[in-house]
């Protein structure tokens, strides 16, 4: 027997209730127990001061979720489930420190813990218990007229050893490979993952170098992306390179 149209546009928003309710997983949630209202510039991601001020400082330490660095940078939603001082939407985190707490999956900076509240004197009160009951989702991380850029790290010493960060990197997807290749001879060397999120090369190749990443999904699908830009020959410690390229998300 057919469906009738309100009975269609009932079941089918049912079913999208049901759908988004499952994808969102219950835990816990602290905030780094400092006065810090970003995150922290010492982060175990390798970020740097850029890992407490990305996202307008909406940071946060992961546990499990860290993932041995690969999920550095990784974006989710997460909103505390305390009807009376929490909001629906809550906040977006960036992934920039590896931390744990009783029983959590979250370590926020202090300004995104307040944010998850309806108001400031709801912030307040959250801020006061330290830590609450929260559910959260992977979502795609978004910035807006920013390119994919490469941060030389100061320890870099050229022409010898060659580190960095990847900054903005849209999606949500995870970078799970890098490679450097010679732009003459296009002979590539895969990169380590040093710790977190830099990559690091000893006798890294000569000339302007073009990076591939490897970007994998959670559906197991995998795809490579080359800049448009090159790193230069003659690259810097504490340099940034615009890659020129964005991830569509």
């Amino acid at each position: 027997m057919a469906l009738s149209l309100p009975s269609l546009l009932i079941l089918l928003t049912t079913l999208l209730l049901m759908t988004e309710a499952t994808t969102f997983i219950h835990s816990r949630a602290a905030y780094y127990p400092n006065s810090y209202e970003h995150g922290t510039d010492v982060g175990a991601c390798g970020f740097g001061s850029f890992g407490a001020t990305i996202n307008g400082g909406d940071v946060s330490a992961a546990s499990d979720l860290y993932r041995n660095g690969v999920g550095c940078g990784d974006c989710y939603q997460v909103r505390c489930t305390n009807s009376h001082y929490c909001s629906d939407k809550g906040v977006t985190v960036v992934i920039t420190d590896q931390g744990s707490g009783p029983n959590t999956d979250f370590i926020l900076s202090r300004r995104a813990f307040g944010r998850m509240a309806q108001t400031k004197d709801a912030a307040a009160s959250l801020l006061a218990l330290g830590v609450v009951d929260i559910e959260y989702r992977r979502v795609s991380c978004s910035y807006p007229n920013k390119n994919i850029t490469i941060k030389i790290d100061e320890n870099s010493n050229y022409p010898y050893y060659l580190a960095f960060v990847l900054w903005y990197q849209q999606g949500d997807k995870d970078i799970t490979a890098v490679q450097l290749c010679e732009t003459q001879n296009f002979v590539c060397k895969l990169l380590d993952r040093s710790y977190g999120a830099v990559w690091t090369t000893t006798s890294p190749p000569s000339g302007p170098l073009s990076l591939r990443m490897l970007l994998s999904g959670e559906d197991g699908d995998e795809s490579w992306i080359v800049p448009v830009n090159n790193i230069p020959e003659n690259w810097k410690a504490g340099e940034t390179y615009d890659t020129g390229v964005q991830i569509d998300i």
